[in-house]
């Protein structure tokens, strides 16, 4: 179960740079006779200009709450959600419908064509609305974009004598019919095969290497593996990306839990960890890297392997042979890390012994690796 990589470093969850769309702090509750119920629990996340980002998560995980706050068609209970430098959630009903129409296309998963238009007049439709482009514009801008989505020819078909692929695309144009700059599909592949999901797929690629930034939510994980970054939900809490990174193949639910146990440390060059009698007992990397370094009775030092992002280093590999060994963060930079505690390690043991019974094997294959380099 050990994880690798080939990325240098993991995108903190705290926004940097300037984002297109910063969801900070936001809140979401329902009042049920069960009691009060958090769709959305304390969310900060940012989206970037020209990325393609799944959000991820199982039925009822709240992936769906999470973007219907970024097209305002749901309104959170606390926090803010900033558009291009817009509290979106701001604005009353006639100015929201206005600004949606103007800066978001949404596709959603069954498509909502109105069945009664053609193709080409549901395209025309969002430009009528936000009064887009000259009148006699339309039509044209409209055709070219169902010929972009290969559906020219289908133009004066209404939704129902066309596929359940062709009615996607034709509303993924409806969707661009204003050229807004941000892209929200709701599972957008959710009721298509997979030879049509993957069509529809590369749609958005093409639209994200024009410059569209794209929020994708699926529950399809080898969807999510091809666009730029996933963000994965679990009971309404964000799962902290270095974990999920590291851990790619446990549940949401263990993954969720270590995003709660994990704590936050950055390190200096040349620190010694795990040496003993240290509280904590697993670094998951988040950026940066620790060596593991073996010495010799006169003091000397080999490198038996450099831990690096998307990696993790335990007690459990540092208890097993080969013995005189020394864990420390490579000299060249510092390191950020997400610890663990013996108190976590222990209780992970105990809930989860099958988990862990994984854990030691890798720890076993690994530092099987480690003899064969100090021989």
């Amino acid at each position: 179960m050990q994880a690798t990589s080939n990325f240098e470093a993991l995108r903190t969850p705290e926004c940097t740079g300037e984002p297109l769309i910063k969801m900070e702090q936001i809140d979401k509750m329902f009042r049920t006779p069960a009691g009060d119920f958090y769709a959305l629990n304390h969310i900060t996340a940012c989206f970037y200009r020209g990325e393609f980002v799944s959000v991820v998560g199982k039925s009822g995980s709240g992936k769906s709450t999470l973007v219907n706050m970024i097209t305002g068609i749901d309104h959170p209970t606390s926090g803010t959600v900033m558009v291009a430098g817009t509290n979106i959630h701001s604005m009353n009903e006639s100015e929201m419908s206005i600004w949606r129409g103007r800066n978001l296309g949404v596709v959603f998963q069954f498509f909502q064509l109105l069945p009664m238009l053609t193709l080409l007049e549901n395209v025309i439709l969002p430009m009528d609305f936000c009064a887009m482009y000259a009148p006699e514009e339309r039509e044209k801008r409209a055709m070219e974009l169902l010929e972009m989505v290969e559906l020219d020819k289908e133009a004066d078909q209404l939704p129902a004598a066309v596929s359940g692929g062709q009615q996607q695309a034709a509303a993924i144009a409806r969707a661009l019919a204003n050229d807004p700059p941000i892209i929200i599909a709701d599972e957008p592949t959710g009721n298509l095969d997979s030879r049509t999901a993957d069509t529809v797929f590369k749609i958005f690629a093409r639209l994200v290497e024009q410059g569209k930034s794209i929020i994708m939510v699926t529950h399809d994980p080898s969807l999510a593996a091809r666009t730029d970054r996933s963000m994965l939900i679990s009971d309404g809490c964000m799962i902290d990306p270095v974990v999920a990174a590291t851990f790619p193949n446990l549940s949401h639910r263990r993954l969720l839990w270590l995003t709660r146990q994990a704590q936050e440390k950055e390190l200096a060059p040349g620190q010694a960890l795990l040496n003993g009698d240290q509280a904590q007992a697993m670094y998951l990397i988040a950026s940066g890297s620790l060596d593991v370094m073996q010495t010799t009775p006169a003091g000397q030092e080999t490198r038996l392997e450099r831990v690096s992002p998307g990696q993790y280093l335990s007690t459990l590999e540092m208890s097993l042979p080969p013995n005189h060994r020394v864990v420390r963060v490579s000299s060249e930079q510092p390191a950020r890390v997400l610890a663990l505690d013996t108190q976590a390690m222990d209780h992970w043991r105990e809930e989860a012994p099958a988990e862990w019974q994984g854990l030691e094997r890798a720890a076993a294959e690994r530092t099987a690796g480690w003899t064969k380099v100090s021989e």
